[in-house]
């Protein structure tokens, strides 16, 4: 079932959201049956909870609560949205996921790796994306396209300072290694078309290939 849950991951202004929006456009003209949705949110209860996370006023938030909202987050919208939809043979692009848990909070908060993907394991019941494409930029350059976009919200993690930032990237290449099975690594740091066509194949060579294991 998990084959077709994809997700994106990456640090502030990889671009990875602007590349799902691409990836929609393509996947809708070659006929996939498929969703898009985002974490925290895609779903009512989800994205009340994004609110109260990405809240720029709600600075004093601990760093296990945050752990804890989001993995409540991700509970909730696999319930009640991705799992349905991969129960229905949809395939599901996800916009962030698990790794982001573990980056965010268990190496850039430094509240432990273990302990957040423990907090998940609940959460999630091995329900877990056989492939996910990271977005790899300098923290620099991520937060200079934040700066340029106006039409991009500003949330919490914008504005933690640039050491934290490169905690996050740093992570995202320990998970990486980790697995390299699933993660595929894309270099966001070239212009956005680039990065879309890239991906594009290889999501394409990926679809292809379950599409013809399931015949």
């Amino acid at each position: 079932m998990n084959e077709k849950f994809i997700t994106f991951e990456g640090g502030e202004g990889a671009g990875k959201t602007s590349v799902i929006l691409e990836l929609a456009v393509f996947l809708k003209e070659e006929g996939f049956d498929f969703i898009t949705t985002r974490e925290p949110g895609g779903i009512q209860i989800a994205e009340s909870i994004r609110q109260i996370i990405l809240d720029t006023n709600n600075t004093a938030m601990d760093g296990r609560t945050e752990a804890l909202l989001y993995a409540a987050a991700r509970r909730q919208h696999l319930v009640e949205k991705v799992i349905p939809e991969l129960n229905a043979s949809k395939i599901v692009l996800c916009d962030r996921f698990l790794d982001s848990s573990l980056v965010y909070q268990g190496i850039a908060r430094a509240i432990g790796f273990d302990e957040v993907l423990s907090i998940n394991n609940f959460a999630i019941e091995n329900c877990m994306p056989k492939l996910t494409f990271y977005f790899d930029i300098e923290p620099e350059k991520g937060l200079a396209r934040i700066a340029k976009n106006k039409d991009r919200e500003i949330n919490r993690l914008d504005k933690e300072n640039l050491d934290f930032h490169y905690k996050v990237r740093e992570g995202y290449l320990r998970l990486l290694a980790m697995f390299p099975e699933r993660i595929i690594r894309i270099d966001a740091e070239r212009p956005l078309e680039e990065v879309v066509l890239e991906t594009k194949k290889k999501l394409t060579t990926y679809l292809n290939l379950i599409m013809e294991d399931s015949r």
